[in-house]
């Protein structure tokens, strides 16, 4: 068997995000290897149509749940509703975001609201819930939690979501360590820049950023992502190139952020 794959059927996977980019390849890949999905969004027409790809897919279930992420109760309204279909989650990829870049001044609170629930306190509650019931059942489960390379990025217009991003990898890299004794093995990813129409580029902007090489499109990120989940990797920063890169972020002075940031002024929005 392939890395990763499963009887066809025999095992369920939860993916929050999946109408589009990163989060639908993450599906098309999980069904390759025979998993059931359950697949998140806030928007049921993206989610159907993922749902229609994959009815090709023979002997395994797909499933859709519309709901809005982004709110204190959102994790127990999601897994009571997984629960009360008596589905069992084997699987968990937390991928859904909001991307915003915008100085804290002029943020609007809500959406700074909507992301810190999201990424950080919806994430974290799932990650608990299912490494819960992976526990009790005794069963080798996994968790992805899809976090950033801009966390090594303290720059103006990104404090936010870059924050919102650290932690969300500095939480699965110890939450790792907590459950790694129980068989379940917890991943962040780090991309860098990714093809998807989360950070509102144009379709022609995206296809210049692949062929260039600045962004990687979002099925690779998907592979690299269950590459170093099926291993056992705590973080992981898909392609080689962007490691190297991250000591300089770190320690970028301000005479050389001041430029770019006076520059990056007109696309804060």
């Amino acid at each position: 068997m392939r890395r990763g794959e499963v009887r066809r059927g025999s095992a369920w996977a939860l993916v929050t995000g999946a109408g589009s980019g990163i989060g639908r390849c993450f599906a098309l890949r999980l069904a390759d290897l025979g998993y059931n999905l359950i697949l998140v969004g806030n928007n049921p027409e993206p989610l159907r149509k993922v749902q229609e790809e994959l009815r090709t897919k023979k002997e395994i279930t797909v499933r859709t749940l519309s709901m809005d992420l982004a709110r204190l109760e959102a994790a127990e309204e999601l897994t009571e509703s997984i629960g009360a279909a008596g589905i069992e989650i084997d699987l968990v990829i937390n991928n859904a975001g909001i991307f915003s870049f915008c100085d804290v001044l002029k943020m609007d609170e809500k959406k700074m609201e909507r992301m810190l629930l999201l990424h950080d306190m919806t994430t974290t509650k799932l990650c608990r819930y299912y490494a819960e019931r992976m526990v009790a059942r005794g069963v080798k489960g996994h968790i992805l939690n899809v976090a950033s390379y801009s966390q090594w990025m303290p720059y103006p217009g990104l404090a936010i979501y870059g924050a919102t991003k650290a932690y969300l990898k500095a939480f699965s890299v110890a939450f790792s360590k907590e459950v790694e004794e129980h068989g379940i093995t917890v991943t962040a990813i780090c991309p860098a820049g990714v093809a998807t129409d989360l950070y509102g580029l144009p379709s022609k902007l995206q296809r210049l950023g692949v062929k260039i090489g600045g962004l990687i499109t979002p099925d690779r990120c998907a592979k690299r992502g269950l590459n170093a989940l099926w291993r056992g990797k705590r973080c992981s920063v898909p392609d080689w190139w962007n490691r190297l890169w991250i000591p300089l972020l770190v320690a970028m002075p301000m005479f050389i952020l001041r430029p770019i940031r006076r520059w990056t002024m007109k696309f804060q929005k």
